[in-house]
């Protein structure tokens, strides 16, 4: 016989399962606007039915159930949208980095404008066919000395301007590793509370969403992968339990170094989690202030020489310079140094030995026009100080220093279009061209110009792609995960409907026991 208040029971259960809903339903409207949060739903299931009572039981076939309960309550996410959206992340903090530095340095280099080196350099070749047209001129001579001290102080400005920016890129990757060790160590802390929670069968949503979203924060600053781990001895955890992050980094094609490079570890026994400090190490050994290249990156004892990661990280190495396997430093910061340098010592070597060759007003030798240490020629250029004091020794003459010999000033002016390879202090004075210069003074600038031109077009390009595939890919998942008000609405209706259903068949129900109990057996009374 079936129980006389298994129905109360069946009604109290449908009334407790709707009111965990509408919690749940609150909970998401709650946090609608909460970084990182993940909707949640609650699993209805049926509880366990009973047999029909009877004579014949359990012959008899069917069942007669017993209501709903409350299962677990899960985050609504799909993994494959994590992923994709992390690697897309990635792509856009590598080339957002990259088009930064980038577009500090074409602030720098400011060509073409009037203040640019190009300019200042027209200026300077003007001043000298100037003085070639008019050796005797005083003023021609100060105009030649003062864009003269014009060249050198614009070298100058871009050596330092450059070292500056290079010296802040430094300092970010420092305060970049400092955010990276900070985050794992927030990871870690996480994987411990979920660890004392999944064991015992229930699901910490709210503690997997922060997690999460700290792997967001993650992997736009360097390349990693995540591994769900879930411990042996992991007590009762359900089936749907995400268990722990164990975060590596990984190099560009998404491979794990070998051996792995794992900035939190899981021990798969016994579920317990530990992190690996990233450090990044300069050539001179220091990893508190970087003062030159990055030779390697230390996670934990684990050391890694090759820089073939992405993420903000990688193109801020790679702005600011690091040695490679071959012990050559390369960036883009220390290129455009070393393209500057070996510019400026070509010039400088080749003007001075064209005006050694001639004659000043006063019939002597011309001194050294520009002033350099060669170890770094563009930090140290200068125009020599007795000319810019005694604009006469300019040696404007080739054979004599009489006004009208102006040969010398005009192979002075002819430098700007001379090839390299004709440059005479290498081909008559024994000197050494700097490797890698072709062409001209102009076209060669003008090739460094361009090439930085492209590379920061390119840059912005690629940034701006990538944010799009971003924008795209974080559109699906919040379809997905994000909290739909509307949605949320609906369900609201609903659970409340299904409620006040379960609360109407307890008080039918109380009336039929009030007929049962106070109305049988009245008969005849």
């Amino acid at each position: 016989m079936i129980p006389t208040f298994l129905g109360l029971e069946t009604a109290k259960r449908g009334i407790n399962t709707q009111q965990t809903a509408l919690y749940t339903t609150s909970h998401n409207i709650a946090n609608a606007n909460t970084e990182g949060y993940t909707r949640q739903r609650v699993d209805f299931t049926q509880t366990t039915p009973y047999p029909g009572t009877g004579m014949n039981r359990p012959e008899i076939p069917g069942q007669i159930g017993t209501g709903v309960q409350a299962g677990s309550i899960e985050r609504v996410r799909e993994s494959f949208l994590d992923a994709q959206y992390r690697m897309e992340n990635n792509k856009l903090g590598y080339y957002s980095t990259l088009s930064s530095a980038l577009s500090k340095m074409e602030d720098i280099m400011n060509e073409p404008t009037d203040s640019g080196l190009h300019s200042v350099m027209e200026q300077f070749w003007s001043s000298l066919q100037d003085l070639a047209n008019h050796t005797e001129n005083t003023g021609a001579r100060e105009v030649v000395a003062a864009t003269g001290e014009m060249v050198a102080d614009t070298i100058q400005y871009y050596y330092n301007s450059l070292v500056r920016i290079q010296t802040d890129l430094g300092n970010e990757i420092n305060v970049q590793v400092n955010e990276v060790n900070s985050i794992i160590s927030q990871i870690n802390q996480l994987n411990e509370q979920i660890a004392s929670v999944e064991p015992h069968g229930q699901l910490p949503n709210d503690l997997y969403d922060q997690r999460d979203l700290l792997v967001d924060q993650l992997s736009g600053m360097i390349n990693i992968k995540v591994t769900n781990v879930v411990p042996k001895n992991y007590g009762q955890a359900l089936p749907s339990a995400l268990g722990l992050y164990q975060v590596e980094i990984v190099q560009t094609d998404g491979s794990s170094y070998s051996p792995q490079a794992t900035l939190v570890n899981v021990d798969q026994v016994s579920g317990r989690s530990s992190t690996n400090e990233l450090t990044v190490v300069d050539d001179s050994g220091h990893s508190d202030a970087l003062s030159g290249p990055v030779d390697y990156l230390l996670i934990g004892d684990r050391k890694l020489d090759e820089f073939n990661f992405s993420g903000e990280l990688a193109a801020l190495i790679e702005s600011y310079g690091y040695t490679t396997s071959s012990g050559d430093v390369e960036g883009l910061y220390p290129d455009m140094l070393d393209e500057l340098n070996k510019l400026t010592e070509a010039f400088a070597e080749e003007f001075n030995f064209i005006h050694s060759e001639g004659y000043d007003l006063n019939g002597n030798h011309g001194e050294v026009f520009f002033e350099f240490d060669p170890n770094n020629p563009a930090e140290t250029i200068q125009v020599n100080e007795d000319i810019i004091n005694d604009p006469s020794k300019i040696a404007a003459g080739l054979n004599s220093g009489s006004s009208g010999d102006n040969e010398n000033a005009q192979r002075l002016a002819d430098i700007k279009t001379k090839d390299f390879s004709d440059y005479e202090y290498t081909t008559s004075g024994g000197g050494t061209l700097p490797a890698g210069l072709n062409g001209s003074f102009d076209t060669y600038y003008a090739g460094i110009i361009g090439n930085l031109g492209v590379q920061a077009q390119s840059a912005t390009k690629d940034m701006e792609n990538t944010q799009v595939l971003v924008d795209s890919v974080d559109y699906n998942r919040q379809s997905v995960s994000g909290v739909s008000l509307d949605e949320e609405m609906t369900n609201i209706i609903t659970y409340q409907h299904a409620y006040n259903a379960s609360a109407r068949m307890i008080t039918v129900i109380d009336e039929m026991l009030d007929k049962i109990i106070n109305g049988m057996g009245v008969v005849g009374r």
